[in-house]
């Protein structure tokens, strides 16, 4: 017998049907024999309803009382699968927050969770009883409602299978695993059976859907295996359950590259003819980093006079025009000569841990790429994943060629 989390995402809780649906799936796994817990997220598009029924109200509500309304969509989900498992004949109860509790800091709207203490909703599990836990929230020392932020409901699942000891965290999604890319543009794109922590870190980072990488994060420092199900499909037990995200490699020889991952949403900025001396690139990204605009790529020739360079850097699209506006407040104090953007660019990233003891990877990347002129912008590296800046109407072209070079086409991709 071992216990489980199981957490259901929005679209996984999005209908009565889909609450059914859900009810069943965990009705499966205890007929195998297992204990479940289960985290709920809002139903899907819920919990953008409750933030604009908020500002409707206050444009700029109260912290306090928004965390307290936004979080009731969860409550909801919550009671509605207790009784679809109770219709089951199954002994279920919902549990939120504050109840277990999950005690968090008062960083309302992106609270962390400082601990958790499930003694008392373990002895109830322990005694047969199917606990729901609500997701995304938590409860401060004042004994306020506080939310965990976008994707909390994951964070609350892998933080309580943590705290519970539990055997493993399923995270049912619409989706029924992390592909080699995504199937929509690569149509030999193949499901993995298994990822390691830092790859799915990686998608995660990348935008790929599935889990956030705070939840990964989390798994990956209290050792617990996560799996990534489908909903809808994948029936509990059967030969291709999902994907399984863990610490432990389950090929003999991996590939160099495990698969891609690819962002939109982003933009480049290139500053010309700025001074190449010690603490301009200090000046130019400490106006962005106290305004909080997250910066991305960055790239800063050497300067053939050694007195003028150019500086590129990344930002996403929707901090584009405040990182523009920063830099022009500061370009007397920078000093550049003009400001170019480019909102047309994508990010393509191969991504495996297997780049580690395999040389030439970058090579065949760039030769690959420039076999179909297609130019690159800007180079990232890390140990396990190589990023490039390219031209968005070459994405999808970029994204079959690489799949094929890397032998990601093949049908053992996991």
């Amino acid at each position: 017998m071992s216990l489980l989390v199981a957490k259901f995402g929005g679209a996984s809780v999005g209908d009565i049907e889909s609450i059914k649906n859900a009810a069943s799936k965990v009705a499966q796994e205890v007929r195998r024999g297992n204990k479940v817990v289960v985290v709920v997220a809002a139903s899907a598009g819920k919990t953008d309803k409750l933030i604009d029924y908020c500002k409707s109200v206050s444009p700029r509500p109260n912290p306090r009382e928004y965390d307290s309304i936004i979080s009731t969509g969860e409550q909801l989900s919550a009671g509605l699968v207790t009784l679809a498992l109770e219709q089951r004949g199954l002994n279920a109860r919902s549990w939120m927050g504050w109840q277990i509790p999950i005690l968090t800091d008062s960083d309302y709207n992106k609270a962390h969770i400082l601990d958790i203490k499930p003694e008392k909703l373990l002895s109830r599990v322990e005694e047969g009883e199917i606990a729901v836990v609500t997701g995304f929230q938590g409860i401060a020392k004042d004994g306020s409602i506080t939310t965990l932020g976008r994707g909390g409901a994951d964070t609350s699942a892998v933080a309580l299978a943590a705290a519970l000891k539990a055997d493993r965290c399923d995270i049912y999604t619409n989706a029924n695993g992390v592909y080699t890319a995504n199937p929509t543009l690569v149509s030999k794109a193949r499901r993995l059976k298994s990822i390691s922590y830092e790859e799915m870190l990686e998608f995660a980072s990348m935008g790929t859907k599935g889990i956030k990488p705070r939840s990964i994060e989390i798994a990956l420092r209290y050792g617990m295996s996560l799996q990534l199900l489908s909903a809808f499909g994948n029936d509990v037990g059967s030969d291709m359950p999902g994907t399984l995200i863990t610490d432990k490699d389950h090929t003999m020889e991996n590939k160099p590259v495990k698969g891609l991952a690819y962002s939109r949403d982003i933009t480049r900025i290139t500053l010309f003819n700025v001074k190449d001396q010690p603490g301009i690139a200090a000046k130019i990204f400490n106006g962005l980093a106290r305004a909080s605009v997250n910066v991305g790529m960055i790239i800063q020739p050497a300067s053939c006079s050694g007195k003028l360079t150019d500086i590129t850097f990344t930002v996403s699209k929707d901090e584009l025009a405040r990182a523009i506006e920063i830099m022009e407040e500061e370009k007397d104090k920078i000093g550049f000569v003009s400001l170019q953007s480019d909102k047309n660019v994508a990010k393509v990233s191969l991504i495996g841990s297997g780049m580690r003891t395999r040389s030439g990877v970058a090579f065949t990347m760039f030769q690959a790429l420039a076999e179909k002129d297609i130019n690159i912008q800007v180079i990232e590296t890390s140990e396990i994943n190589i990023t490039v800046l390219i031209a968005e109407e070459y994405l999808e072209l970029a994204l079959r060629i690489l799949h094929t070079t890397f032998g990601l086409d093949q049908e053992e991709a996991g």
